[in-house]
C-alpha cells in the first residue's frame, strides 16, 4: 500500500485522535526532507517510513505517513480551498504583479495568505508526529520544533538528472531542464518566504549525499537518527522524573 494512499492517511489520523482522547502520550517525532531535484527524496522517505513502521511500531501502532505532493491536498482541505487554488501552490516565488492580479480576480488568495495556510497545516502535522514532510518549506516552518529531525538530500547534478529522467519517464535532455528549474524555484521559494539559503547546511541536522550512498543507506541513516533521538528523549524524561521524585 502506498504511503500516500487515502487508507493510510485515514488510519494515521484515526490512530492519532484515538491516542489523544485516551491519555497524554510522549511526543512523537517528525522528519522534514529538503532536497535537490532528483536526489531521491520521495524514494528515501518511503523507505524511512517502512523501516520505522517495523522498528518503532509504538503501542498502539501508529503508521508513519509521507507527505510530499499530497501535502498541497492536505493544505487545501484544511482551509477549504478548491482544487483549482491548489494548482497555484508551487515551490517557487510567484511574480508579484501576476500574483496580485490573480488574487484580485479571485483565482486564489495572495501567495502570502497561502503560505500562512501552508504553515498552519505543516505545523499541525509535525505536532501529530510520525510524519515525513517533503519540501514546501517544512524544514524552515518547523526549524525551532525540538522533536523534528531536519534532513537535506543532495547529489551530483548528472546523477540527479539521470534519476529524475528515469523516475518521471523523461528524456535526459528534458530532465536536465526541469531539474535546474526546480532547484532554482525552491531556492527562490525559501529565500522569499523564509529569508534563508536552502543550500546552507546549518539549516539541517543531516545532509546526505545520495550520490555517495544508496537510497536504502540514506534511509537507514535517517531511521537510526530518529531512533537515537527517541531513545535520548526517553532517557532525558526518565532522568527528569527521577529528579522530581527523588
Amino acid at each position: 500500500m502506498k504511503r500516500g494512499s487515502v487508507d493510510v492517511f485515514t488510519g494515521f489520523l484515526r490512530s492519532q485522535s484515538g491516542l489523544m482522547a485516551e491519555h497524554p502520550v510522549r511526543q512523537k517525532p517528525a522528519i522534514t526532507i529538503s532536497r535537490q531535484a532528483g536526489a531521491g527524496a520521495i524514494t528515501v522517505a518511503e523507505l524511512v517510513a517502512k523501516q520505522l513502521d517495523i522498528e518503532c511500531p509504538g503501542d498502539p501502532p501508529c503508521p508513519w505517513v509521507v507527505f510530499d505532493r499530497n501535502l498541497v491536498e492536505e493544505i487545501a482541505k484544511d482551509h477549504n480551498l478548491s482544487k483549482t487554488v491548489a494548482t497555484y501552490m508551487v515551490e517557487d516565488a510567484r511574480f508579484p504583479l501576476a500574483d496580485a492580479f490573480e488574487a484580485l480576480l479571485g483565482l486564489h488568495p495572495s501567495s502570502w495568505t497561502m503560505m500562512e495556510q501552508a504553515t498552519t497545516t505543516v505545523r499541525k502535522l509535525a505536532m501529530k508526529g510520525n510524519v515525513i514532510l517533503v519540501g514546501r518549506g517544512s524544514s524552515a516552518i518547523t526549524a525551532r520544533v525540538p522533536h523534528v529531525l531536519h534532513v537535506r538530500l543532495v547529489a551530483p547534478y548528472h546523477e540527479r538528472v539521470r534519476h529524475f529522467a528515469k523516475y518521471n519517464h523523461l528524456s535526459e535532455e528534458r530532465a536536465a531542464l526541469v531539474v535546474r528549474e526546480k532547484d532554482e524555484g525552491r531556492r527562490r521559494f525559501l529565500r522569499q518566504y523564509f529569508g534563508i539559503d536552502i543550500d546552507d547546511p546549518l539549516n539541517y541536522d543531516l545532509v546526505i549525499n545520495t550520490g555517495r550512498t544508496s537510497f536504502r543507506q540514506a534511509a537507514r541513516i535517517i531511521s537510526n537518527s530518529i531512533r537515537d533521538q527517541m531513545a535520548t528523549d526517553h532517557t532525558t524524561k526518565d532522568y527528569a522524573r527521577a529528579l522530581r521524585t527523588g
